[in-house]
């Protein structure tokens, strides 16, 4: 256990995905780098939408200023502004362009009468706060369906964030199979460019214990 000071040990010392770059064909170096570097600018989202979703991605994924964010915003704005959905929504909510700027209005609107204030400019504690209070609430929360606005927020913060070769490295991904291969197949049989989890204690367990 880690006393409190200590220093937490990276998850997968010293592994980054874009050392495998070289590994990669053209094409899809091509693809993965496109998502570093400087992030698309913002075209959906207005200025208070974006700092509410900022917010919000921070809270659901545990992002801070000086983790080297995945620029989540960023990313889901341009899917929002390019109309890439999931392709389907729930027949009881709208589209997701009105969805995401309907529900980040009640999420600033839930905050301004907590807290007097925008969600955007409450402290973490106080945003994770409410969001709990959101998640787990009964009932209707602000006119959504609380399951279902859940659902809208993560799915597209994961998929930003696990698109991105930063969230790559956050779970040891050493990135796309092709042309390379996987030829090691099963638990803990580990490629040799592949790292070990530096925090397995923290790993899941099953009913067994393991």
């Amino acid at each position: 256990m880690t006393a409190p000071g200590d220093a937490v040990p990276e998850r997968y010392p010293g592994f980054h995905v874009l050392d495998q770059a070289k590994r990669w064909d053209e094409e899809t170096r091509s693809v993965v780098f496109s998502r570093v570097g400087r992030p698309p600018d913002i075209r959906f989202f207005d200025a208070v939408q974006e700092a509410a979703a900022t917010a919000l991605f921070d809270r659901l994924l545990d992002q801070h200023p000086g983790d080297r964010p995945v620029p989540v915003t960023a990313m889901v704005d341009a899917r929002l502004a390019e109309k890439e959905t999931d392709g389907w929504h729930y027949d009881d909510m709208s589209d997701d362009w009105d969805s995401w700027r309907g529900s980040l209005a009640a999420l600033d609107d839930e905050a301004r009468d907590t807290h007097g204030t925008t969600f955007a400019a409450c402290a973490e504690e106080q945003q994770q706060e409410l969001l709990g209070r959101i998640k787990d609430g009964d009932g209707e929360w602000r006119g959504f369906h609380r399951a279902r606005i859940w659902s809208l927020w993560t799915r597209y913060a994961c998929t930003a964030f696990y698109s991105h070769p930063a969230g790559w490295d956050e779970i040891g991904f050493a990135g796309p199979a092709f042309p390379r291969g996987y030829k090691n197949l099963g638990v803990d049989r580990r490629e040799p460019f592949e790292v070990a989890d530096g925090r397995p204690e923290q790993m899941p367990k099953d009913g067994t214990g393991r």
